[in-house]
């Protein structure tokens, strides 16, 4: 296969931080809705996933994320793609995604990464949480058969990235961290042809399944979705800590390149007074120089009945985000230049200005410097930045 077969166009798709302590679950979290089926699924194709424990009572455990779902033959877990076989416990999404398509790096949302270049972004199916404001419901909540067209091997889709001149490789549109093991071999993969890989996750992910899943990743944007126990709870299906402490453990453990970002829900997660909370614990845990995106809220899934959030409340939780001592706060999913554009912490000199994910102008030096006072910026960057400007296009793996 030639490797311009590989890709073609497809049809369009200061203050000590205030640390939120563990509240009281509003009710009993149940046993994830995994009863067997009349009839036993078998995938004797798919591969034997990791992170699985066999249990004294029979049941199987997948130990890959917190929700340790506990496994009777034929039954899937709650993310619907890890399933048990038999005596053991399988990925039935390996080699298989929702589809392609080529995003500007700036989408996923990453500033500080390499600027301006194209990245193949790609997901599969299901997902471990379950938000009610999900905007890729229809790929995180679909049944694998009903989304799954494209097959893919880990190095079949390094192979089309490179021959489309793709920088780096994005797992995203659904949760990485469910299809770990095809995430791992594909980041793999674009090491050995000199691509990067990113994960864009919710980082709901079990401290024994984090050191493999994140050491092959140059970078991870992770939603921190609120900073509540009862919004995580109520809203998501999750819990706030386990999404902290993953946090918290990337920064310190790999050399991962780690951005934050808040999807702002109006009357949910956006008072004053948790923004401020919540830029404290990362100023406190992370450090300033983390990027921090708030994002726009749009209704969507089953939060139709709550408004698109306001411009003017991005803006307020930026100006309190750097009011605390963040240095790269930025906003999304709006028309905001300046809320888009990175300027050097040091003397405020503009260092990368974007509109709609397209770079206008760009200064950082080739060493990853402020041109006027040389102060190191915090990141990722080439010797050039990237043209891909703001389109994304659909492709299709041939």
């Amino acid at each position: 296969m030639r490797d311009d077969d590989l890709l073609v166009p497809s049809a369009s798709p200061g203050d000590e931080a205030e640390v939120p302590e563990p509240e009281p679950e509003p009710h009993v979290e149940p046993e994830p809705d995994v009863e067997p089926a009349p009839d036993v699924e078998t995938w004797p194709d798919a591969p034997t996933a990791r992170w699985w424990t066999a249990l004294d009572d029979g049941r199987l455990q997948c130990d890959l994320c917190p929700r340790r779902c506990r496994l009777h033959p034929g039954q899937r877990g709650f993310c619907f793609v890890r399933a048990r076989d038999g005596d053991r416990m399988v990925l039935t999404t390996y080699g298989r995604s929702s589809g392609f398509a080529i995003d500007p790096v700036e989408k996923k949302p990453l500033a500080h990464f390499y600027p301006g270049t194209a990245v193949l972004s790609f997901g599969t199916a299901g997902c471990n949480l379950n938000c009610r404001f999900c905007q890729n419901w229809d790929i995180s909540k679909s049944r694998e058969w009903d989304r799954l067209a494209a097959i893919a091997s880990p190095d079949g889709i390094a192979r089309a990235a490179e021959s489309a001149g793709c920088d780096s490789v994005a797992f995203t549109y659904n949760d990485p961290v469910i299809f770990a093991e095809y995430a791992i071999d594909t980041a793999m993969a674009c090491h050995e042809r000199g691509l990067h890989a990113i994960a864009v996750t919710a980082g709901y992910i079990a401290p024994v399944a984090r050191a493999e899943f994140f050491a092959p990743m140059d970078a991870a944007n992770i939603d921190l979705k609120g900073f509540t126990e009862d919004f995580y709870w109520k809203v998501t299906g999750s819990h706030l800590r386990d999404v902290l402490d993953t946090i918290v453990w990337v920064h310190e453990h790999t050399d991962t390149w780690v951005e934050l970002t808040t999807l702002l829900i109006p009357g949910h997660n956006d008072a004053p007074d948790e923004i401020e909370r919540m830029s404290r614990w990362i100023l406190a845990e992370i450090g300033p120089d983390v990027p921090l995106h708030f994002s726009a809220f749009h209704p969507d899934f089953k939060m139709l009945d709550v408004p698109p959030t306001p411009a003017s409340t991005l803006r307020t939780a930026r100006a309190t985000a750097l009011d605390v001592g963040l240095h790269f706060v930025y906003t999304g999913n709006v028309h905001d230049p300046s809320g888009e554009t990175t300027s050097c912490s040091t003397c405020g000199h503009v260092l990368i200005e974007r509109d709609w994910y397209e770079i206008l102008a760009y200064t950082v030096t080739a060493d990853g410097r402020c041109p006027e006072c040389g102060t190191v910026v915090p990141g990722r960057f080439g010797t050039a930045v990237g043209h891909w400007g703001r389109r994304s296009l659909p492709v299709r793996i041939a």
